[in-house]
């Protein structure tokens, strides 16, 4: 069954998780994470992308993100692949870094946006890589040492020499640091106070798995049996991309256009995607979508089906009505196509 499409618009607060393929290591030490750290500042203050919270785990990691016109696809991967392609080249290694897509749950900003930014800078303490919060507060691979003013900001780019006469009074990170803290006070000293105490509290919280589930138990509280107990028509509308209350999802949902139709997030066209791919594979449209078997026409539908479902958001029924082929001709194609496209790099050829 294909994965659903991405929920993505200007202004979506979004959790993003990516992992090591096999959970191997994907910063094996600090010149990895400086590294990372140094493309993801560019590319915030590039795209104008928030990052209320982030934090570096030896095989994983996770943002806290909030988009302005570039979309959250654009910005991972650009992330991603740049730092795939020189982890690989500083430890002479070759194929994936990352399992699979990187992970995105959207979430209400409300209720959610401080209990993320808490859960989200306690991973190193959970995964037991400082022993108490005093050592977080200086731990240089999360992002609360820097709001508690113990770091400087990893976020800030450093600009390059040509450029430093456009260095703007205030950067995005630094601005989004004063924001998280004027949740908490209009003084530096208390509102920082009053932050390292929240975080404080939520120390023997444990994995929060309110925060992790998926619909409706996110809803409930993580508590499935309370979800159980509701009356069917109390049951709030749901969707395991999204972390909120059932208006919340509606109004995300209908944002994306995900109930009239599946648009695609780059603005690509099916029947651009279609042409594209058939100049890559130097086959004609008609060829595409006949009945041939051939193995090159094969491959190129298997492209089409992969990107067009899994990463431009078009439903399955559109995609098969394009090719002239089955439902189940699509979900059989978009493995395929997933197969040979088993790189970011590979895809941005196709979307770029």
């Amino acid at each position: 069954m294909p994965r659903q499409a991405r929920l993505d618009a200007p202004g979506l607060l979004q959790h993003v998780i990516a992992r090591g393929i096999e959970r191997r290591k994907i910063f094996k030490d600090d010149h990895d994470r400086e590294n990372f750290l140094t493309r993801l500042a560019l590319i915030l203050e590039e795209t104008q992308t928030q990052c209320y919270a982030w934090a570096l785990i030896p095989n994983h990691f996770h943002l806290l993100l909030c988009t302005g016109l570039t979309p959250l696809s654009k910005v991972m991967r650009r992330l991603m692949t740049g730092y795939a392609v020189t982890f690989n080249k500083r430890h002479k290694r070759s194929g994936h870094l990352f399992q699979n897509r990187y992970k995105s749950i959207v979430c209400e900003e409300d209720p959610y946006l401080l209990e993320l930014i808490r859960y989200i800078h306690l991973n190193p303490l959970r995964a037991g890589l400082v022993k108490d919060l005093k050592e977080l507060d200086k731990y240089p691979w999360t992002g609360h040492s820097a709001i508690m003013g113990k770091r400087k900001n990893s976020l800030v780019p450093y600009p390059s020499s040509k450029n430093k006469q456009e260095k703007p009074e205030k950067y995005m990170a630094e601005k989004t640091i004063e924001e998280v803290l004027l949740q908490f006070g209009d003084k530096l000293r208390e509102a920082r106070r009053r932050y390292r105490h929240f975080v404080k509290q939520g120390v023997d919280q444990g994995s929060r798995p309110e925060l992790q589930g998926g619909g409706l138990v996110r809803s409930a509280g993580g508590d499935k049996r309370a979800l159980l107990r509701r009356k069917r028509e109390e049951r709030e509308l749901s969707d395991e991309r999204i972390l909120g209350s059932g208006d919340f999802v509606s109004n995300v949902m209908k944002d994306a256009n995900e109930v009239l139709d599946q648009t695609a997030k780059f603005n690509i066209s099916l029947d651009e995607l279609i042409s594209r791919v058939c100049a890559k594979f130097e086959i004609r449209v008609k060829d595409l979508v006949s009945k041939s078997r051939k193995r090159y026409l094969s491959q190129a539908r298997g492209v089409v089906c992969y990107l067009a479902v899994d990463e431009l958001g078009y439903s399955g029924d559109n995609v098969a009505r394009s090719l002239r082929i089955s439902g189940r001709g699509v979900s059989d194609c978009r493995e395929r196509g997933k197969k040979i496209l088993d790189k970011p790099e590979i895809i941005g050829e196709y979307l770029a």
